[in-house]
């Protein structure tokens, strides 16, 4: 059963790939799947993420802090300034603008752990750069979208805080407590975190193409480039920023993937519910949810066929 579960998440991308189809040929038959529908959808997600995490995830942060804080800044700088230097490269149009910069200021998301796992790299450190990302994101993603995002459009800077607390960081503390009283409990449950997930990611993805479709026809092009570069420039600025502070290849493999890697689901709820008056600014959001899963998956297929050699110098490493 538990070779089943595990055989059918890491078929994520076509899965995604597959919902985000059919959504686009047969919008009446995911368009539904729409407003609560995509808050609870996201919410289940970082549940999910909590009841896998335990108290010992936590005490990880204290052991790595020179490795967290690396790919924390990483993800919070690098990231957002990408994504409003393509938005303004390419000369997008507000809305489409602000959905690239929404998505690129949101933390890292869940798959890049599975990612980090398929390309042999530090998956315990995958998870407590994720975590770390995630439990901040009520305040960085709102301050990178009020500061860039702010320059398109008015941004309730305060509304995003909130919701971010509410869909994103209370779901997976509630986990995480969880977990910590009902350890029995929660492994049987946890099993089952990610399938739930990714069911969930795909109908946010599949939901959000059936509404915006005609729009992503007649953008397609220049949303498939933008989200390429954003992506693309993300794994390789985390690996190549870790290499010149000195760090491993294991952790310069590890913060690539996490910096690469986006939260789309949350950046599709946020924009659906704070920028309304930009009904095109979800539309990055499933782009980037497809294309950076393509790359993710290619990325880690390079690297595992690529074991890394011991290194000749010294290098920072992490537990």
């Amino acid at each position: 059963m538990q070779s089943l579960l595990n055989r059918f998440t890491s078929l994520y991308p076509i899965w995604l790939i597959g919902f985000a189809v059919l959504g686009f040929v047969k919008p009446e038959t995911l368009s539904w799947f729409s407003g609560q529908w995509i808050i609870w959808a996201l919410t289940t997600v970082m549940l999910g993420m909590g009841l896998t995490l335990t108290v010992d995830d936590f005490r990880r942060l204290l052991k790595m802090p020179g490795c967290v804080t690396l790919g924390f800044i990483s993800q919070y700088t690098l990231m957002p300034l990408i994504g409003w230097g393509i938005a303004h490269a390419m000369n997008l149009e507000p809305g489409f603008a602000v959905g690239l910069i929404l998505v690129a200021s949101c933390p890292g998301g869940t798959a890049s752990n599975m990612i980090a796992y398929l390309a042999r790299t530090n998956v315990a450190l995958s998870v407590v750069l994720t975590m770390a990302s995630t439990l901040m994101a009520f305040i960085m993603t709102p301050l990178w979208c009020k500061g860039l995002a702010g320059t398109y459009v008015p941004v309730d800077a305060l509304g995003l805080c909130l919701t971010t607390l509410q869909a994103v960081v209370a779901p997976v503390l509630l986990g995480v407590t969880c977990n910590w009283l009902f350890p029995k409990s929660v492994s049987h449950v946890a099993k089952l975190g990610p399938l739930f997930s990714v069911i969930a990611i795909c109908f946010i993805t599949g939901g959000i193409v059936a509404m915006k479709a005609d729009a992503m026809a007649a953008n397609a092009g220049k949303l498939t480039l933008a989200v390429f570069l954003l992506h693309a420039l993300g794994f390789g600025l985390g690996h190549t920023v870790s290499k010149i502070l000195g760090y491993s290849e294991e952790v310069a493999r590890t913060v690539s993937i996490e910096v690469g890697m986006q939260n789309g689901g949350m950046a599709a709820t946020l924009a659906n519910l704070h920028f309304k008056m930009e009904p095109l600014a979800a539309v990055p959001a499933v782009f980037s949810a497809i294309m950076q899963n393509i790359l993710g998956a290619l990325l880690a297929a390079y690297w595992c066929a690529r074991r890394i050699s011991p290194e000749i110098a010294p290098a920072k490493k992490c537990p």
